[in-house]
């Protein structure tokens, strides 16, 4: 049985796990608690709380604008400095809302909406994902991943799979310089503190000359996580590298902090 036939079978018995489990604990909103129809469904006063991130929006990092300015138009920062991720985009704008789900993931281990997360996602970024060849989950340092259990970036990247179709590559890229938290650094501090983290395997070498890939994670903020992945994964041959992320922060920033 080849990958994809596997990988078929075990979406199908995911499914209908999902059905059985559905009868014994029904679905409740991940936000409220309140019982909705599908699991990950948000009830009708939490809609309204989240933004969804759409055009029009800077072509190259997808920072929303408030009026249209014209196709292929580039946000200050992009201008500024040229991003070196090809396209960024992603689902929801980083608020008090978007937060609670996004932690609530991340750290609580709340799986109940990861479908509907990554169809967000999938919504967000056809861009993006037109002509890729792979997904690439942002990679967690072996001792953050023992102690957190799981990767997030790699259930949002395999949740993307089962609605874009496109595989999951884990052993391209991986982050081999454990790094302190991002939180409350400028962008300068964040692109040197992610700087030189991570490196692409023999696998990569072989498979990314002349390829698109997108890197997936939860949040974007500045984008030097993603830099810092797509810089080696440029040097191994990638053509382009974009970037999807379930959220981003939208306030304006610096290019140059």
């Amino acid at each position: 049985m080849n990958s994809w036939h596997r990988y078929g079978a075990r979406n199908a018995l995911r499914k209908a796990g999902s059905a059985v489990a559905d009868l014994i604990w029904p679905p409740v909103s991940p936000l409220t608690g309140v019982p909705v129809t599908a699991k990950g469904q948000l009830e009708a006063a939490s809609w309204g709380e989240i933004h969804f991130l759409d055009a029009p929006w800077c072509d190259t990092c997808g920072l929303p604008f408030s009026y249209w300015v014209g196709e292929g138009a580039e946000c200050a920062a992009c201008i500024a400095r040229t991003p070196v991720v090809h396209k960024a985009r992603a689902a929801l704008a980083y608020g008090d809302t978007s937060r609670r789900l996004v932690l609530d993931f991340k750290h609580g281990g709340r799986l109940d909406a990861l479908d509907q997360l990554a169809r967000w996602m999938v919504r967000a970024g056809p861009d993006v994902l037109a002509g890729a060849v792979a997904l690439i989950p942002v990679p967690l340092h072996p001792s953050r991943l023992f102690a957190r259990r799981y990767n997030q970036s790699l259930l949002l990247a395999d949740a993307v799979a089962r609605q874009s179709g496109l595989p999951v590559e884990t052993n391209w890229l991986l982050r081999h310089r454990r790094t302190p938290t991002q939180a409350g650094q400028s962008g300068r501090a964040r692109r040197r503190n992610v700087s030189g983290a991570f490196a692409v395997t023999e696998a990569a070498r072989l498979n990314l000359p002349g390829q698109t890939v997108v890197l997936i994670d939860d949040v974007m903020t500045t984008g030097a996580t993603f830099e810092a992945c797509a810089k080696p994964l440029l040097k191994a041959g990638a053509s382009f590298v974009n970037a999807l992320a379930l959220a981003r922060v939208v306030k304006p920033t610096d290019p140059t902090t």
